[in-house]
């Protein structure tokens, strides 16, 4: 099943925003339209020179008078090519300048995702739009946007022109308007969801191909090879169909659009020539009229060449500016404080829901005491990972709160949430950098001290000693890659670095062995005393050791309380510490946790 395609921007949107832009960069939008607009103008001097070179040859003149006509216009194809160059540049300023702010505002948008909705979503969507989306942006506002405005002023420029020099023939050009406005009309009626439709395709097929290539080895396990080459092939079905329905519609408008720039040239002429033998037009209004329309064919080619780009760049901006829609599922306050004489973290009647109708917790009530150690068990698919999510403040419950010292979790800004409360799954990113900025995102003003004893605390001291860079170590793409359990202890270096208050640790230890795991958990014990720690158990030695044990079942906490307490219960932590430790072992002997199995359910 594909994910959650991300909402994109309506029409009214797209123009608002493209509005706002040219309100914003006006000067820069002005100066393309007027540098255009001047080399339109310089090089309409030619063609009626030219024609009145034609009129004196045939009346008779001298060759200075020729040479001084055949001066002027070669001044004035010099100083169209001129004021063309600085259009150009102009215009390349313009389209970097907003290029530029919309990657930007795109990146900020994304950064700003709830985190629940990013989740739903998947990564095909967002890697299309930073990528495929901001490509044929790029190429809109670098080289459409300027293009179509210097053609269509050079457009107008020259139709005036044409009126100037005789009515009469610039009748000729009538004849095109209806049919290329109907085509036009025709095409943009339905360019926009082809290209939307288009890149959806695309989205859905990068979605696709990197759950396989992200799970290739569950894919190779389960011998499920097969299923993904024929999703892989009804994808690409897919947007060879949207491709096709696009590229029918650029088939209709190009023949038509080609027809109207052919058939002025032809009528002018015929036109021309009777006017002329009648005495209706002289000789160099036909041949200046001719050389307009001639020279308009350029500029209309223009827009219609760069109609379609632009059509796709409206598509994309509006899949970019979708991104900005997605309403924040937090409403932070500055006026929000957590009352540190009574920090408890309190959960009071949580409900949530991915799905609308389909629960996923139900009725949560939970307070974990300060300095506590909870562990929470249960079933996959039980909702743990989702109740860590809702504790930690990543997401915000559907229905109840979640509160810490009296404050809601999101109400709390950004910042002060995380010195109260801060995840850690077995999901971990190594940035491109050094070793002392992978750890130090957490703190940026850590000293090397500080970065080392984090390290330390999670037992990377060991493979740390062996680089010859230290912390200068460059991590990441085309650097040192590290190895899962590696990247694992770096997220946790980074947690014992942020110092929060209360951590949720939804199965931070599971890429590591369960002998190095049980070892790193002791550390971390020692480093983290005195601090509230939620553990999502996948292991159960975990909830052995908490204080009290979370039985989540079906979206509810069934059970809590101590390991033994909930042993004497019988109930279902007795059932699920029998089958993973054995029925005949109550207790966990000292000194025998590393024979422990490594995963719980």
């Amino acid at each position: 099943m594909s994910a959650m395609m991300l909402p994109v921007a309506d029409t009214a949107a797209v123009r608002a925003y493209a509005a706002d832009v040219s309100r914003r960069h006006r000067r820069r939008l002005v100066a393309v339209v007027a540098l255009a607009s001047l080399a339109t103008v310089a090089g309409l001097f030619g063609p009626r020179l030219l024609g009145e070179i034609v009129q004196d040859v045939q009346s008779g003149t001298t060759s200075g008078h020729i040479d001084v006509l055949a001066g002027l216009l070669v001044v004035a194809i010099c100083v169209q090519a001129l004021l063309n160059r600085y259009a150009y540049l102009a215009g390349k300023v313009f389209g970097e300048t907003v290029l530029a702010e919309l990657r930007e505002n795109f990146v900020d948008s994304i950064l700003d995702l709830p985190l629940s909705k990013v989740e739903q979503a998947g990564s095909g969507d967002l890697i299309n739009r930073a990528s495929r989306d901001v490509g044929a942006l790029r190429m809109a506002t670098q080289q459409g946007i300027p293009a179509v405005l210097g053609a269509a002023s050079s457009t107008a420029l020259t139709l005036v022109a044409l009126v100037l020099v005789s009515p009469l023939l610039a009748a000729v050009t009538l004849v095109t308007i209806p049919p290329m406005t109907l085509v036009a009309r025709w095409y943009l009626k339905y360019a926009r969801n082809g290209y939307l439709a288009t890149n959806a395709t695309y989205s859905t097929m990068i979605e696709n191909l990197a759950g396989t290539v992200e799970g290739a080895r569950a894919v190779e396990a389960l011998r499920l090879g097969g299923q993904h080459i024929a999703q892989t092939d009804r994808d690409i079905a897919n947007s060879y169909r949207a491709e096709r329905y696009t590229l029918r519609l650029r088939l209709t408008l190009y023949p038509v659009a080609e027809a109207c720039q052919l058939l002025p040239a032809g009528l002018m002429l015929l036109l021309g020539g009777v006017g002329y033998t009648r005495g209706w037009v002289s000789i160099a209004q036909v041949t200046a009229a001719t050389l307009y329309v001639q020279q308009l064919a350029a500029p209309v080619s223009t827009l219609l060449d760069w109609l379609d780009t632009i059509q796709t760049g409206s598509a994309s901006l509006a899949r970019l500016l979708g991104v900005t829609l997605i309403p924040p599922d937090r409403q932070a306050s500055e006026d929000v404080r957590p009352d540190q004489e009574d920090p408890r973290l309190v959960a009071d009647s949580l409900g949530f829901s991915y799905v609308p109708g389909r629960a996923v917790l139900r009725d949560v009530d939970l307070t974990v005491r300060p300095g506590e150690r909870l562990a929470m068990v249960g079933p996959s698919g039980a909702g743990k990972s989702t109740l860590g999510r809702l504790l930690a403040g990543i997401s915000a419950p559907g229905r109840g709160r979640v509160t810490v010292g009296g404050a809601s979790l999101v109400e709390l800004p950004l910042a002060e949430l995380r010195k109260e409360v801060a995840l850690v799954t077995q999901e971990h990113h190594v940035f491109v950098g050094t070793l002392r900025q992978n750890v130090a995102l957490a703190r940026p003003d850590a000293s090397d001290e500080d970065v080392c004893a984090a390290l330390d605390a999670v037992d990377a001291d060991a493979w740390v000693a062996d680089l010859e860079d230290g912390l200068d170590t460059k991590l990441g793409s085309s650097a040192l890659e590290l190895s899962a359990p590696q990247a694992q202890q770096l997220a946790l270096a980074r947690l014992v670095l942020a110092d929060p208050k209360i951590l949720v640790l939804d199965e931070a230890t599971a890429l590591l062995d369960p002998r190095a795991a049980r070892h790193l958990e002791r550390s971390l014990s020692a480093v983290l005393e005195g601090r509230t720690v939620i553990s999502i158990a996948h292991r159960l030695h975990t909830a052995h050791d908490a204080d009290r044990v979370a039985v989540i079942e079906d979206g509810r906490i069934a059970e809590l309380g101590s390991h033994h307490e909930l042993i004497a219960a019988g109930g279902a932590y007795a059932l699920l510490w029998d089958s993973w430790h054995g029925a005949s072992d109550q207790t966990l002997p000292d000194g025998q946790t590393d024979l422990l199995p490594s995963d719980a359910l």
